[in-house]
């Protein structure tokens, strides 16, 4: 090639750069829906190998109440039967396990330094744990007069939601 061709290669070039640049910083992508940060994404593998259920195709929300909280699964499409038995399978063995303190799904999902999670563990049954059906999925209310544990569980249904991003809501 001799020198008169390299302006040519060389704008060429840039083209594709600026092309490709173009192309990467949003026009693949639906700016409404933000992409996960670095700990979302592992939150989001790792929860797949514990919950049976897609998180694609349901949601989480975590509500904060004067006397503890309401967390409730349900799936996306209220007519999507698997996910709704899915859900009910599976938030009734975490409830049975929350009771007795066993916190060891969200602990392999979460980490063990989660935060509320040491005081839910040691909570010894002052925490009522009442579990519902709904048709669209299961609800788990969580009833605790002592203060430290209602700010525990708090704290771990905003690490939850954080933790979960677009998966959950509170």
């Amino acid at each position: 090639m001799n020198r008169p061709d390299r302006p040519q290669v060389r704008r060429a070039l840039l083209l594709v750069a600026a092309a490709g640049v173009a192309l990467g910083s949003g026009c693949a992508a639906d700016p409404s829906t933000p992409a996960p940060s670095g700990r979302q994404a592992e939150v989001a593998e790792r929860g797949a190998s514990v919950m049976p259920f897609d998180l694609e195709r349901t949601t989480h929300q975590f509500t904060k109440t004067d006397t503890g909280g309401v967390q409730t699964v349900v799936a996306d499409d209220p007519r999507d039967a698997a996910q709704i038995t899915l859900i009910q399978q599976h938030l009734t063995a975490e409830v049975d396990r929350f009771r007795r303190g066993d916190f060891t799904d969200p602990a392999r999902i979460h980490g063990n330094e989660m935060p509320g999670l040491e005081a839910l563990r040691a909570h010894g049954g002052r925490i009522t744990i009442d579990y519902a059906n709904t048709p669209d999925g299961a609800r788990a209310t969580y009833t605790a007069a002592d203060a430290d544990l209602r700010n525990a569980l708090h704290t771990w249904f905003d690490a939850q939601v954080g933790d979960h991003g677009t998966h959950a809501t509170s």
